[in-house]
């Protein structure tokens, strides 16, 4: 197959090539053409934050330039626990890095609404489904609990309760 000359910066509307000579889909801005690498000392701590808890930012919209994506660490220091809150419309992964995090959420599907305790440690996945009410917390008086945090909006997404009941989650979108 011959091998067609693209000069760079122009094509056939669907590549373009780059000043390299690589011809990549006219789609893709340059800022998404390569990977992005977040050193720890690159996390972000001016994020929507929850009583108790301490979020770092490192990859989002604001970050590396994320499109529906948003992940993380978040930090509960021993002996404490997060205010109430969901996260929105945005489905939350949490991987247990350290410690051994409680997750409560009110379950409601029984005969009465009672809360309900997830116990964790290192290695453990949870899932929060979009609008949940929950809490984390760290039961361990020395030890402080660090997850890895991923969502599926860009940005943390965090809506502070008073207490787990569904009836002040406002469902949006």
């Amino acid at each position: 197959m011959p091998i067609e000359h693209v000069p760079a910066g122009s094509g056939d509307g669907e590549f373009i090539r780059t000043p390299s000579g690589a011809l990549v889909p006219a789609v893709i801005d340059p800022f998404h053409r390569a990977l992005h690498h977040v050193a720890p000392s690159g996390l972000v701590g001016d994020t929507g934050q929850t009583t108790g808890m301490r979020r770092l930012e490192a990859i989002s919209g604001k970050t590396v330039g994320a499109k529906s994506l948003w992940m993380g660490q978040t930090h509960v220091p021993a002996s404490t626990a997060s205010a109430n809150h969901h996260h929105g419309a945005s489905e939350t992964a949490i991987y247990v890095v350290s410690g051994h995090p409680r997750f409560v959420f009110l379950d409601v599907e029984g005969g009465e609404p009672r809360e309900q305790v997830v116990e964790t440690g290192p290695g453990d996945y949870v899932f929060v489904p979009p609008y949940v009410p929950h809490r984390e917390e760290n039961p361990d008086p020395d030890v402080e609990a660090v997850v890895v945090i991923a969502r599926t909006t860009q940005e943390a997404i965090v809506v502070n309760l008073d207490d787990l009941d569904w009836s002040q989650v406002t469902i949006t979108g």
